[in-house]
């Protein structure tokens, strides 16, 4: 333990004739306080890329004997990874907009999803991506309303004006702020469009930014991380919804974003995603800290039902299999509320999909030493393909 000494004076009065501050001309005595000052903590922060729910998955989930679903064994594999971080962060790329449920192009997955993430260890998630508004204004609060009945906080959208566009996660003693943007498009009258839905009536519940529009937007973005921060944010870890889909490098609006952010925000690290394939990690100088910021450009699919199988005729479809779990490990120190050193890593994760009785089975398979004893890749028989994705997920990722 380190302590701080405090000297206190134990008289304080004077007496006529009496030297100022002493008794009787003699030396005050001094008390000595013990004021403890806390050690540094340790805080793991993983996050993940998109949580999609194709139709497939959906009813691969579903129980016909008992009219629900279940999800929960999606996550079995990669549950203690999340379980061991301090803070877990998901993109949600599909709603919770009701029945019918429905994949792309307009998503809804069933509600015991929520669940299953909370379960999986999921403490918040994002859900500024361009698959928000599926199902409306609606479906927006809805999905919203079904997560926080979950335990899941949320980052990115919100059911009123009153309600923060930012999230705060307190972890030992350390509040996190996770603010979460995704790109939109507005039209020449200046109506919002997310994916090509017209977005107007939620444009004040969303956090947005637009390609055409980016030195106004991303002054949002930075004003959105100052009041996080002067609600007592200590770390800021920002999520944006972004890129080119299917492309395995980060393009020159990710890049200018990126960079724009560390140069101009207070933001202590950025997960990105939305291309669905993963893309490269670096670290950014920071103009305005000097601190290195970690940047994931995009951590692509976490589970979907992109495979080379589904997608024959599109690029780089064997690497919308694969995602990864990105972890930053921050030393804080608790007196001064600053961060003493900053980590980045990743666990490339692959989406094994087989059929059992005519039923696919979805599973995360994190892709780490152990593969051969994994009881999902030895029933399937699709070890090779998943070592396969761990090479490539390690060239993209620069893991070697």
């Amino acid at each position: 333990m380190v302590f701080a000494m405090i000297g206190l004076l134990a008289g304080c009065g004077s007496r006529s004739g009496d030297q100022a501050g002493l008794v009787g001309g003699e030396e005050p005595e001094i008390e000595e306080e013990m004021i403890e000052e806390e050690p540094p903590v340790s805080i793991l922060i993983s996050a993940v890329g998109d949580i999609m729910m194709h139709l497939t998955q959906i009813n691969a989930q579903y129980n016909s004997q008992t009219g629900t679903h279940d999800f929960n064994n999606n996550f079995v594999y990669v549950r203690p990874f999340f379980e061991a971080s301090d803070l877990s962060i998901g993109n949600l790329e599909t709603t919770f907009g009701g029945a019918p449920y429905a994949g792309w192009p307009l998503f809804s997955a069933p509600d015991a999803l929520a669940p299953a993430l909370k379960t999986a260890g999921f403490d918040v998630i994002v859900t500024a991506n361009n698959h928000m508004v599926d199902r409306g204004l609606v479906g927006l609060l809805r999905t919203i309303d079904v997560l926080r009945g979950n335990g899941l906080v949320v980052s990115g959208s919100r059911e009123n004006d009153t309600q923060p566009r930012y999230a705060i996660f307190e972890a030992q003693g350390v509040n996190i702020g996770v603010v979460a943007f995704t790109y939109a498009t507005s039209s020449a009258a200046g109506n919002l469009y997310v994916n090509g839905i017209r977005a107007q009536d939620a444009r004040h519940l969303i956090n947005y930014f637009r390609y055409t529009h980016l030195d106004e937007d991303l002054e949002n973005v930075r004003r959105v991380v100052e009041a996080a921060r002067a609600s007592g944010a200590d770390i800021i870890a920002l999520s944006y919804h972004w890129g080119d889909e299917y492309v395995l490098q980060s393009n020159h609006y990710q890049r200018r974003i990126a960079q724009r952010t560390v140069d101009t925000m207070e933001v202590d690290m950025i997960f990105g995603h939305h291309p669905h394939t993963l893309q490269e990690v670096v670290y950014l100088t920071s103009e305005l800290t000097g601190r290195q910021v970690p940047v994931f450009y995009s951590l692509g699919n976490f589970i979907s039902n992109q495979r080379r199988e589904t997608l024959p005729n599109t690029r780089n479809n064997r690497h919308t299999e694969t995602g990864a779990i990105a972890q930053v490990r921050v030393e804080f120190d608790l007196n001064n509320r600053e961060i003493i050193s900053m980590s980045k890593s990743a666990i490339p994760t692959w989406v094994e999909r087989h059929q059992v009785g005519g039923r696919h089975v979805f599973s995360i398979i994190p892709l780490t030493d152990g593969l051969e004893d994994n009881t999902t890749l030895a029933v399937s028989g699709n070890i090779g393909r998943a070592q396969q994705a761990l090479v490539y997920a390690n060239d993209i990722l620069g893991i070697h």
